[in-house]
């Protein structure tokens, strides 16, 4: 089963060169995988009609009992012959449907087969989780395959609004799947539904969440807006996606957990006033519409509530006719779907009232049609008959409900039946006063994927009986009935034939009045979900407006305000409830009054921040903070965080300096004196509210404290920095993150300096028209020599004559020559002394940095660029990928981020053992050191940049793409 899902998606990543290679023939090759899972899956047809299930496991996150788990059951035997047979049909009838020449073939090819895959995985899920990965899978595959002529405002539109509706739906739905599977213990399908949790009342709830889940798929009301508009994908999506396989992922997950949940209270209600009003709603309106194909698209929403009903009606007869429904419904939909596309094409059409004749014209196709309508409109001897004799029998004898339920089904399907007649009077009959409508002729190829189809309806109609064993298999799940039910064709005159005689005739009368029930129905129509939908749309964008305008006044320090408002009332609504203080250790002042002294320094220097008026001096202020706290860091006895956060200080104060340069000296902002009487109790309280909660939090520890416990376990592997290894080894996971979330940070901070292009257009000193952004910068002081009489004999620096020589410090280049590779070199030691000394990756990338920072200040931009001529993005790629690939490296030993050590013999240094730890902490530091380079660049050689071209002294740069000027 896992070999056959990967097949879908390692095919599918192979569209693009097939279709470049073989055109619309590629179809055909990309039907192979769907086609080798049919016949896989019939050759299991025995074991699941047996009540037998072919499994698959393979543990993913063991620590949660989290395995992707497939089973192949009788309802997933169904649903398994639908998406890959029907799957099948579809690809080959793109191989004719499509040109060599239409737009993104090769795309909408991979997606496609993508999106067969991820159906085919969702359906053999045994685990929730797994479930609810491809169940999202499907949705973002349909978003782009709705969505496949994107340059059409309505298909974008369309493709957003299915995406909304259905993840929200599943978001909902994951929500559940989390209650339920904390309620029975485990997330394994099969056995939450053989033993099912109590239905208390978070039970009712997840139940009603996954329910949300489900019936947005299957697009059943409210949530039934998104299908209709979903019509304006291409002609195979409609038939694939929306009549035999996503539409289905719904009411094939009420199904599946309907034996195990229908008797929570609030199932039942839900589903069978839901899904029998979706049935009255979609099939009145596809009374009154005029394009075949959003009749059909109504149609299938009406009959989806119809399924929606047997499959959550939660008894043995009605889940047997729900899955001959199912198969009934996937035959006859997805093959007018198709004859729809073929009337399409050959007229260039969909309008029922512009078609004329085509039943004369195009024979074959019209006899396809009208033996699929045939079967939706439940007509002997074809499966639609049969299985809704079925649902009519199980309905008639269910209980109250159900036969109020029975009174909906009769009346939905006296509307299927008009709607049925509608459809194949407005496609293929010849119309008073409408000319015989011009076709081309069709090839055998095009019309033979819904013949197949058609044909099977007709063929499993006397042949149900093929079918009832592995059917019955999955409704013997439930409760056995008192007079059980099995398919056949006929079973001789009662009820249930009366009630379908009596929906023949009443289709047969209102399509007959189909003139007066249009002007009925259009005059009493409410207004459509889709207007609906908008309007909701617009007035929330309209409040999000509002809210933005009154909340982001653009001023930090009220941003910061309200932040630390919120924070400070949470904490102390939490601190005034809990009290837990109540006997906790009282705080001490200090451990040794060194540490005493030091935080009294820093909260002057903190305190002293506040009186200055100039950015400079604030600046200096807040980085003495920072440096007060890496000494108390000393103090305490941790080297490794104050190494860092004494290189973290020094860089960011760098940064600031960079950016002090675009700013006034002074700062410009008015503060009156009521403002400042808010804010100091504000940042009082938030500073006394943060230091209670770390003193509680602290005295509140009731265990052991870990770190004995992991000094042992790194130990135990011969090494000795524990902070070190813990964040390689331990914690990799979080190292991971944080070092994505800063990569992806740091691009987009400098992504804002770089306001079209991210690509410096030349560093070549060549570009220089007059003096450099140094010099600008700079007065001229009189009575000091000029020129040449104030420069270095020689020079230190590659780039050192780009600067202008009065502003040349002899002792500043050599210093920065100097230290420069030794600055290296220790970044280098802190790397991979990490083990057993202070360092780690993330320390010696800063130190790495603070070295090409020395060169820029020493020599300005064109310095910096002969010190690190490569791209950032290289240095923080490869990081990002050295780290990655270290992680999933050890999945040959089992699990992610796996660690093994390799130990060795050199003849000159002797023993050695080289780790994967080392390894990621490499990552980290190539990713660290592309992100300071990447912030010296944008802050400081790209600021110096715009300065000269502002000044005259630059060449204006030009885009190669698009010939505008660089900003």
């Amino acid at each position: 089963m896992t070999v056959l899902i990967l097949c879908h998606f390692a095919l599918a990543a192979c569209a693009v060169p097939l279709v470049r290679r073989l055109g619309r023939r590629a179809f055909v090759v990309l039907a192979l995988p769907p086609a080798a899972t049919t016949v896989w899956a019939f050759s299991q047809w025995g074991t699941t009609a047996d009540g037998g299930a072919v499994t698959s496991s393979w543990e993913w996150i063991a620590t949660y009992d989290v395995s992707v788990a497939l089973r192949l059951d009788a309802l997933a035997e169904l649903m398994v012959l639908l998406a890959a047979g029907v799957g099948v049909l579809v690809l080959l009838y793109c191989a004719s449907y499509f040109t060599d020449g239409s737009p993104q073939l090769a795309p909408f090819a991979g997606n496609l087969l993508a999106f067969a895959g991820a159906m085919l995985a969702l359906v053999l899920a045994d685990d929730l989780i797994t479930l609810y990965v491809f169940w999202e899978l499907t949705t973002v595959f349909s978003y782009l395959l709705i969505g496949h002529t994107s340059e059409r405002k309505k298909n974008r539109r369309s493709a957003l609004q299915a995406l909304t509706v259905t993840t929200l739906g599943g978001l909902a739905m994951l929500v559940g799947f989390l209650i339920l599977g904390e309620a029975a213990g485990t997330y394994r399908i099969s056995a939450i539904v053989a033993d099912p949790p109590e239905a208390t009342l978070a039970v009712s709830v997840a139940v009603v969440l996954v329910l949300c889940g489900a019936l947005s798929k299957s697009a059943i009301w409210p949530f039934s807006l998104w299908l209709p508009n979903a019509m304006a994908a291409p002609t195979p999506v409609s038939a694939y996606l929306h009549a035999a396989a996503m539409v289905k992922a719904g009411v094939y997950l009420v199904a599946r957990l309907a034996p195990a949940f229908a008797d929570v209270p609030v199932w039942r209600p839900v589903v069978l006033v839901l899904g029998g009003a979706t049935m009255l709603l979609g099939g009145w309106r596809a009374l009154r519409l005029h394009d075949l194909k959003l009749v059909l698209a109504y149609g299938t929403v009406s009959q989806l509530g119809f399924l929606t009903v047997l499959a959550g009606a939660g008894n043995r007869n009605a889940a047997l006719a729900a899955v001959a429904m199912i198969l009934a419904h996937a035959l006859f939909k997805a093959a007018l779907f198709l004859v729809t596309g073929i009337v399409d094409h050959a007229a260039g059409t969909r309008d029922l009232r512009a078609l004329s004749g085509l039943g004369r014209t195009m024979p074959y196709v019209c006899a396809v049609g009208v033996l699929a309508a045939a079967s939706m409109a439940a007509l002997p001897p074809f499966l639609g008959f049969a299985a809704k004799e079925a649902a009519l029998e199980a309905l008639l004898h269910g209980d109250t409900a159900d036969r109020w339920e029975l009174a909906v089904v009769v009346l939905g399907s006296v509307l299927t039946v008009a709607y049925t007649l509608r459809f194949v009077w407005g496609a293929f009959a010849r119309k008073r006063g409408v000319a015989d409508t011009p076709v081309h002729r069709v090839g055998a190829a095009l019309l033979a994927p819904p013949a197949v189809l058609a044909v099977a309806g007709l063929v499993l109609g006397p042949g149900v009986g093929w079918t009832d064993r592995l059917f019955a298999a999955y409704a013997d799940v439930f409760p056995a009935a008192a007079h059980p039910y099995h398919l056949a064709l006929w079973h001789g005159f009662g009820t249930a034939l009366l009630l379908s005689a009596v929906t023949w005739a009443g289709g047969a009368v209102l399509f007959a009045l189909r003139g007066t029930v249009t002007k009925v129905s259009r005059r009493v129509a409410w207004p459509t979900a889709d207007s609906v939908f908008g309007h909701l749309l617009l007035g929330l964008e309209r409040v999000s407006l509002q809210i933005t305008g009154f909340v982001q006044r653009g001023s930090l320090s009220g941003y910061l305000a309200i932040t630390m408002t919120v924070m400070l009332a949470g904490q102390l609504a939490v601190l005034v409830t809990d009290r837990p203080w109540e006997g906790a250790v009282a705080p001490r002042a200090w451990d040794v009054p060194l540490q005493g002294a030091v935080a009294f320094l820093t909260c002057a220097a903190a305190l002293s921040c506040l009186t200055v008026s100039r950015r400079m001096k604030a600046v200096v202020l807040a980085g003495l903070t920072g440096y007060g706290a890496a000494l108390l860091f000393v103090v305490q006895g941790a080297p490794d965080l104050a190494l860092t956060q004494f290189c973290v200080e020094t860089v960011s104060m760098i940064v600031f300096v960079l950016v002090l340069r675009r700013l006034p000296v002074r700062f410009e902002e008015s503060i009156g004196t009521w403002r400042r009487a808010l804010r100091i109790p504000v940042a009082l309280g938030a500073a006394a509210t943060v230091g209670v909660a770390v003193w509680a939090a602290g005295a509140a520890r009731v265990a052991e404290p870990a770190g004995a416990a992991m000094v042992e376990e790194v130990a135990h592997h011969g090494l000795k920095d524990v902070v070190a290894t813990i964040l390689v080894d331990l914690r990799a996971w979080d190292t991971m993150g944080e070092s994505a979330v800063l990569a992806a940070a740091a691009i987009g901070v400098t992504s804002l300096i770089y306001l079209h292009r991210r690509g410096e257009a030349s560093m070549n000193r060549e570009e220089l028209r007059g003096e450099t952004a140094w010099t600008l910068s700079g007065r001229r002081l009189t009575g000091l020599p000029q020129g040449d009489d104030t420069a270095p004999e020689r020079s230190w620096l590659a780039a050192g004559s780009t600067l202008a020589p009065e502003h040349r410090s002899v002792v500043f280049e050599v210093v920065g020559r100097l230290l420069f590779h030794p600055i290296l070199v220790l970044s280098l030691y802190l790397l991979f002394c990490a083990e057993n000394m202070p360092g780690g990756g993330f320390v010696a990338g800063l130190v790495a940095g603070l070295a090409l920072i020395t060169r820029y200040l020493a020599g300005g931009r064109f310095e910096l660029a002969e010190a690190a001529p490569l791209q950032p993005g290289l240095f923080t790629g490869l990081g990002l990928f050295v780290s990655t690939a270290v992680a999933l490296g050890g999945l040959a030993e089992g699990t992610v981020l796996h660690a093994w050590t390799y130990h060795g013999h050199l003849p000159v240094f002797g023993d050695y053992h080289l780790s994967t730890s080392v390894l990621f902490d490499f990552g980290v530091y190539l990713l660290v050191l592309g992100v300071v380079l990447d912030i010296v660049r944008a802050l400081g050689a790209k600021v110096d940049r715009q300065i000269e071209r502002a000044a005259g002294a630059l060449a204006p740069a030009t885009d190669p793409g698009t010939g505008e000027p660089n900003r």
